[in-house]
């Protein structure tokens, strides 16, 4: 890889930095100062300084984000912020996407990555990937609501959904319940209770696999997840 294409690829200076980066010998390779910014590289052995820094190669990058309301899970839109306005400049390269959507009022976990591979792997129907969230509810839910959420909700059009699990954490007139689901139909939740007579009021991923969204970040707020943090999503 060329080493301008590096400091690129890792949001850290453009091409025309590079090079005077370079002239100010700002940058050594392997304890000596590079000779250009488009000489050849290997990320993955090289030892890369800039200025007395390591960097360390990462092919991808992937970001647990908290949406807030009112953003939508797309990489633009013409009317709303996007997911990817609100990455940071630290974290922010080319070719960010959200792995799978959130409707634009629903809160909570997205992943953001420029990792095509891992998010197909995610979003598979083979991979039955769970989602865990939490939801206010118009109505009281009665144990008939939790058995059928159980057995494989049949939705108003017709649709099938797969088995999922229905608890009821607060109860209540308007209760917060949470909901597991093992699939990403279009508005799946939603759909569920307008099947069984009810509203979500209240929308919010609290979990993606067996990785909780942490409760430190604040809406609009994201981190970079660690590789063995990523393992948990596919368990």
């Amino acid at each position: 890889m060329r080493l301008d294409k590096f400091f690129a690829s890792q949001s850290l200076a453009s091409r025309k930095e590079v090079k005077e980066l370079v002239k100010k010998g700002l940058v050594k390779i392997n304890g000596i100062p590079a000779r250009s910014s488009d000489m050849t590289i290997t990320p993955e052995e090289d030892v890369i300084l800039l200025n007395g820094k390591t960097i360390s190669y990462k092919e991808h990058i992937y970001i647990m984000m908290n949406k807030p309301q009112g953003v939508v899970s797309a990489t633009e839109d013409n009317l709303h912020a996007t997911v990817l306005d609100l990455v940071p400049p630290e974290l922010f390269r080319k070719g960010l996407f959200p792995a799978g959507r959130l409707d634009k009022d629903t809160v909570g976990f997205v992943l953001v990555t420029d990792d095509g591979d891992f998010a197909h792997r995610m979003l598979s129907p083979k991979k039955h990937v769970s989602k865990t969230y939490e939801a206010i509810i118009s109505d009281a839910v009665s144990p008939e609501d939790i058995s059928a959420f159980q057995e494989g909700l049949q939705l108003k059009d017709g649709t099938l959904c797969l088995r999922a699990e229905l608890k009821v954490l607060e109860p209540g007139k308007q209760p917060l319940v949470q909901i597991v689901i093992h699939e990403g139909k279009y508005h799946q939740i939603k759909r569920m209770f307008e099947a069984r007579g009810k509203k979500v009021l209240f929308l919010k991923r609290t979990k993606i696999g067996n990785l909780s969204l942490d409760e430190n970040l604040a809406p609009g707020e994201c981190k970079e997840i660690l590789h063995k943090e990523l393992d948990q999503i596919l368990e």
